[in-house]
């Protein structure tokens, strides 16, 4: 687990942490900045806390904390929708290092992943990614419904 821990360590920081707001406290990531990007910003956390929940799974994490690490993502999935807030509430609401302290506490701590954790891990994946899905195809569509409307006033 060393190089796969080092590797989730390294995206978590980037994620959330690596950069310093100038004569304060407050530490960001790049997830607030990609947020700022439609569709990418929506897909990057998620992606990686997929990344972390898989691994959670190979380190024998207890399937209770897979939930906790499955609920802050879905929590960092309602707050990057909301435009503009959703954008400022990253800054602050840091799932991806939260879900890698859990891993790293709890690893090794269960017994071994069965194919229930497999399938459990794969439908609470795929309820997080629907909640993702659904602002970013509403999105679109919005998109699509401007374009439009913006073509018919040029007419």
């Amino acid at each position: 687990m060393g190089s796969m821990l080092s590797w989730l360590q390294w995206w978590a920081d980037l994620l959330d942490t690596r950069y310093r707001v100038p004569g304060t406290k407050i530490r960001f990531g790049i997830d607030p900045i990609l947020s700022l990007v439609p569709g990418l910003g929506d897909l990057a956390s998620p992606m990686f806390a997929v990344a972390l929940i898989v691994q959670g799974i190979r380190a024998r994490v207890p399937k209770i904390v897979l939930v906790r690490m499955m609920g802050n993502a879905l929590i960092d999935a309602v707050i990057s929708a909301v435009p503009v807030i959703g954008t400022v509430g990253d800054v602050f609401w840091r799932a991806n290092t939260k879900n890698l302290q859990l891993l790293e506490r709890h690893a090794g701590t269960a017994m071994p992943p069965t194919r229930g954790d497999y399938i459990f891990m794969f439908a609470l994946a795929g309820a997080c990614g629907l909640l993702v899905a659904i602002p970013v195809a509403l999105g679109l569509w919005l998109f699509y419904q401007f374009s439009q409307a913006w073509r018919g006033m040029a007419r």
